[in-house]
């Protein structure tokens, strides 16, 4: 907690008003006690109205006082709370987005969307009541234990057996809890990823009458969660009466054993008075610092896991090489083999070949075969295992990703939208487009007709993941996405799998007047999508079995022939060969 208190880079002058404050707010609370005993024991007991009213104002101003300092104290304190939330919240984020595809499966989007949320609400809530309730409790209880000294030691004795068990009683607590708030935590994670699964396979839950079974499912999480925090509230409720009583029994002490004192002549009625309110202010702020402390496990285990995250070290790292803009880019891959963390065998083996500007390279294979994979590792959302892709010459490990992907427009297999409108996703490809560059765009993509059947056309809204459009129609929106940001390197990853054979057709004509100039791979499932292709690879198994135009594999590559045969009419494919 402390380290990442450190790190929040918090205003230091903010910092140091709220120490300031709440320092004045403890002397303003400790010193009125000696105040009253004054009140008491030179005026009161003296009959000098005069004494009293002047001390009495004293009290006044020293109270009003106490009180701004107070309200002072609880303001910076939320205020450095809430930055240091902030900033936290912030530096997770930002990390979270140099994790690699892989290093996502360290962790799970339920567990970082906990993090980020929950676990920072937690250590922000934890830390406004330590600047309140926890630091000043030490200084409260020797300054109060001091003067009650000064004052009596044996009631200071009281004060400090009371002080001793009130925290002997926060230690057994904090100890029991410890893990119950550990398992919270990942009860939460547990209940995030449930709801976010039952969300989003909402469809196939009720195709599959499932609905019954998961709602029990969930249940038994739900009421897993629920039990532990009973369990936590129980503690919680038992400590109370506990606490209350420790505090009773000191008060019962004090005025028991000072009365005595004072029959004997060894106290005078005014530091009784002074002893009570030391009492009342070390046994109040001990409790608020048991209270506090009661939540430091629960902390403590968001803090670990924040760490957790932050610590990580990211599988892809940044380079520092660069390539000169308005070049024109080659690619080759050079002995390229991956293989997923925790896999038995490789994904890909030695992968051999180049791509120039110019020219569309296919990649076409059975499922499974490593196809999308190929496409992941071009803008380094994979690493390779072994081997090089070089660029102009230059290994993409030695670039800035910033600027490796700034070159590279990318087509992912599942097309996503983000919650919004048309205009705000076209412009994930380019914040400054233009009306004028959107509707090039679209034409291109072919998404122009269902966009202009839309009554707001570019501002219609998107619902999240884009629900709100047909599988076709998601494909040529981001499609148009990546067209906005004219990219030297297009990847299309099966990114035309949902579109009729005329609309590919279309599409694939128009693409080809803007792509003319740069490098285009396409990983495709359908033969009539890459027929055109400069050179197809076929790939199985992980390995490249055949390369070169459709024709000549058709002739040369059987598993390029099987799978023709697969998706063409005996007589296209008679056609085909006879050409």
């Amino acid at each position: 907690m402390l380290k990442l208190f450190r790190q929040a880079r918090l205003g230091k002058l903010k910092v140091l008003l709220l120490i300031v404050f709440i320092t004045l707010q403890i002397a303003g609370t400790m010193y009125l006690p000696r105040l009253t005993a004054r009140i008491i024991n030179n005026g009161v007991m003296m009959g000098d109205r005069d004494y009293v009213l002047s001390v009495g104002a004293l009290m006044l101003g020293v109270a009003i006082l106490s009180g701004i300092a107070s309200v002072l104290g609880t303001y910076y304190s939320a205020w450095v709370a809430t930055l240091f939330a902030k900033n936290t919240r912030k530096r997770l984020f930002e990390h979270t987005q140099q994790l690699s595809y892989q290093d996502f499966g360290h962790f799970s989007s339920s567990s970082l969307i906990t993090r980020a949320t929950n676990d920072i609400e937690q250590l922000q809530t934890t830390l406004s009541m330590t600047f309140e309730m926890l630091l000043p409790a030490p200084f409260v209880l020797v300054v109060g234990l001091i003067l009650s000294f000064r004052s009596d030691p044996y009631m200071a004795l009281i004060l400090l057996i009371s002080s001793v068990l009130l925290l002997v009683v926060a230690g057994l607590v904090a100890a029991r809890v410890f893990p119950l708030f550990s398992e919270i935590q990942k009860g939460l994670d547990k209940i995030n990823d449930r709801v976010a699964q039952f969300i989003s396979g909402i469809r196939v839950v009720r195709a599959f009458n499932r609905t019954t079974l998961e709602r029990e499912s969930m249940d038994t999480s739900f009421k897993r969660f629920a039990g532990l925090n009973i369990r936590i509230n129980r503690i919680f409720a038992a400590i109370m009466p506990v606490v209350m009583l420790f505090m009773s029994l000191g008060t019962v002490a004090i005025v028991w054993f000072g009365g005595i004192r004072v029959n004997s002549g060894d106290m005078q009625i005014g530091d009784i008075t002074a002893v009570l309110e030391y009492g009342m202010n070390i046994l109040m702020y001990v409790l608020m610092a048991v209270f506090v402390g009661i939540y430091i496990p629960r902390a403590k285990v968001c803090a670990a896991r924040i760490r957790e995250v932050l610590e990580y070290n990211p599988e892809i790292t940044d380079g520092t090489a660069h390539i000169k803009d308005g070049t024109k880019l080659e690619l080759s891959f050079k002995d390229v083999s991956f293989r997923y963390k925790d896999a038995e065998n490789p994904v890909l083996h030695n992968l051999n070949f180049e791509c120039e500007a110019g020219t569309t390279t296919a990649i076409i294979g059975g499922t499974g075969s490593g196809k999308s994979t190929i496409a992941r590792l071009i803008p380094r959302l994979l690493d390779t295992t072994s081997g090089e892709i070089m660029l102009n010459g230059i290994n993409i490990k030695d670039l800035p990703q910033r600027e490796l992907r700034a070159k590279i427009g990318f087509v992912p297999q599942r097309a996503f939208l983000f919650s919004g409108t048309i205009a705000d996703n076209l412009r994930h490809g380019n914040k400054d487009a233009t009306l004028e560059d959107m509707q090039q765009a679209v034409h291109i993509a072919q998404a122009e007709d269902f966009i202009d059947e839309r009554e707001d056309q570019f501002e219609a809204e998107v619902v999240q993941s884009g629900r709100n459009f047909s599988g076709g129609q998601r494909q040529r929106l981001s499609i148009a996405r990546m067209l906005m940001k004219k990219p030297d390197i297009y990847i299309f990853d099966d990114s035309f799998s949902a579109l009729d054979l005329k609309t590919d057709a279309a599409l694939r004509r128009a693409l080809k007047e803007v792509t003319q100039d740069s490098i285009v791979i396409t990983v495709a499932q359908r033969i009539t999508t890459i027929m055109d292709a400069d050179q197809i690879l076929v790939v199985d198994e992980g390995e490249i079995v055949g390369r070169g135009t459709h024709k000549a594999l058709l002739e040369n590559c059987e598993v390029y022939l099987e799978i023709a045969k697969s998706q063409l009419s005996e007589e296209e494919l008679t056609n085909e060969l006879g050409k």
